[in-house]
């Protein structure tokens, strides 16, 4: 039964992840992203003690 023989299977296998590893990682960090994030100062915010006219 050639399933069972696992020469070409892990040939493929190494093939394929060694392509995955080489190709792909430079094609999705060659992207650049639209929306660029834009550091805004830190407020803090002032809060101010809710009246409760029934306590």
């Amino acid at each position: 039964m050639p399933q069972l023989n696992p020469v070409p299977w892990f040939a493929i296998l190494m093939f394929s992840w060694l392509i995955f590893l080489t190709v792909v990682p430079p094609k999705v960090l060659g992207h650049v992203s639209l929306n660029d994030f834009v550091l805004q100062s830190i407020k803090a915010f002032k809060t101010a003690s809710w009246n409760w006219p029934w306590y």
